[in-house]
């Protein structure tokens, strides 16, 4: 979160090199593991996450793991080393060849079972020829001609397309009813509805409901041009964006407990290696490049532990598990442009004082430079570290103008990032705070999410401010999966 000042500039053109390149390949993730020291990295390399582990079948390294504490951990400032001493174990004779045989039986049984479901992430839909879009009939295989189809404006202005509308139309107030609203949201992959009511609109057409039967609110709608006092419907799924606590310090500080609640640590083989949003009762936004596509059991949900509410990674609350991993069909490796994913979990979050969602901005909520916002995660504290903070570290950083950004990264930044941050440094997230939360407070006073941690040059170096995913941009991506995948 805070590091020293260090001016890095990369080569005009060049692409963001992988996040491999900082560390060891065959390296367990680190961020509460001591590992060897880091080589000397190349220019503008991403360091918010470390590789995840290959995995080598059948002869599997075992691993003996012994923990302890530098120092007693303070109400500040936790530190937690890991030691893993890497064993090989050999086998031979016949008793050897038969348990190798057994073992390699076993990764061809996992790669049929889990690689496929690998191999199935990032295709696009099946669609044929004659599909009508947000008709309330699904033609698509996965259903994406019918999960576009709904937006929120601005107050939570609840805006549909139809198949007969040139575009996103207002729902007139007249005949809306607590039943289409909790229909609307479960649509969208919530559990249910959490407020509505009526708002006046400028605009001068709009979506009335009718006696249609359909299982979407696309399907229930009709265009008109008369609405009574001009009252359009606003909702809300959940009551997102509200922590217990609004006491903050600026700059690299433990977060006080129940200040970040949607904040989640993703946990793979044991190890805290990224963070992530709660966003609904299912899902959590988390980054793409955190489970990459050429580790394959890194796409394996049941690898994966959610956690959610941790004050200390000393006492970890029961683990939420991981029903699929949804990666944006776009993510591009070498650019890490779209480097945004879903997880849905297998049960639903009961939601406390200290875990809640935090909201999704409207689509014509954008934030704009200079505006102060907030970081979050459980990742190193100084560039280089081997060890992540063991407690939630919080950080304000500036909203920076992408011209601004995109100089000092020489035009690698695209319309779906963000940067945020100091230009004078200092101020930053770092390695294992990757997929992890950018929040902004509105005028409402709820915080909403606008990036993903993604990727950046260093650590708070000078004139390499951090990189995120432009959630704004990224919305009805979000908004789609969660549709196609609701509980």
């Amino acid at each position: 979160m805070e590091t020293t000042e260090v001016n890095i500039q990369a080569e005009h053109g060049d692409n963001p090199p992988p996040y491999y390149l900082v560390i060891k390949p065959i390296d367990p993730p680190p961020p509460y593991t001591r590992v060897q020291p880091l080589p000397e990295a190349p220019p503008a390399v991403p360091y918010y996450t470390q590789p995840l582990p290959h995995v080598l079948a059948p002869h599997v390294p075992q691993r003996v793991i012994t923990t302890r504490l530098e120092d007693p951990p303070d109400q500040r400032q936790g530190r937690l080393v890991v030691m893993r001493h890497k064993k090989a174990r050999c086998y031979g004779g016949s008793g050897g060849s038969a348990f190798i045989l057994v073992l390699f039986g076993i990764a061809i049984w996992l790669g049929v079972r889990y690689g496929m479901a690998v191999m199935s992430r990032g295709k696009s839909d099946t669609c044929p020829s004659n599909a009508i879009v947000c008709d309330g009939h699904t033609d698509c295989q996965r259903g994406s001609d019918e999960t576009i189809c709904v937006r929120f404006g601005g107050g939570n202005e609840l805006q549909v397309m139809t198949s007969n509308s040139s575009g996103f139309l207002p729902v007139c107030y007249a005949d809306w009813n607590q039943n289409l609203a909790t229909q609307t949201c479960e649509q969208l992959g919530f559990r249910g509805s959490y407020r509505y009511g009526a708002l006046t609109s400028t605009s001068t057409s709009f979506l009335f409901v009718t006696s249609q039967s359909s299982d979407t609110i696309q399907g229930k709608v009709n265009v008109g041009t008369s609405c009574p006092e001009k009252k359009t419907a606003f909702l809300q799924c959940s009551d997102c964006g509200r922590p217990q606590t609004s006491s903050r310090i600026i700059g690299g500080s433990v977060a006080p407990s129940g200040q970040w609640p949607w904040q989640a640590s993703l946990h793979f083989e044991g190890s805290h290696v990224c963070g992530g949003s709660v966003v609904s009762q299912d899902f959590i936004v988390s980054a793409a490049h955190c489970f990459p596509s050429d580790l394959t059991s890194g796409q394996v949900e049941v690898q994966w532990l959610v956690y959610l509410g941790v004050e200390t990674q000393y006492m970890l609350p029961p683990p939420h598990h991981v029903a699929d991993i949804i990666i944006h069909e776009s993510y591009n490796t070498n650019t890490h442009d779209n480097d945004i994913a879903l997880l849905k979990l297998t049960q639903p979050i009961n939601f406390t004082s200290t875990v809640k969602p935090v909201c999704l901005p409207a689509y014509d909520q954008v934030i704009t430079a200079d505006t102060q916002c907030w970081t979050t995660g459980f990742g190193a504290t100084q560039e280089g570290e081997a060890i992540g903070s063991s407690q939630l570290m919080e950080v304000a950083v500036g909203i920076i103008d992408m011209s601004v950004c995109n100089n000092a990264y020489k035009g690698l930044i695209s319309n779906n990032m963000l940067c945020a941050g100091d230009m004078n440094g200092m101020r930053d997230a770092c390695q294992g705070d990757s997929g992890g939360p950018l929040v902004c407070q509105e005028k409402d006073g709820r915080w909403y999410l606008y990036g993903v941690t993604s990727w950046g040059s260093g650590c708070g170096r000078r004139n390499s401010p951090g990189v995120y995913s432009n959630v704004h941009s990224l919305l009805s991506w979000v908004h789609s999966k969660m549709e196609q995948d609701r509980p």
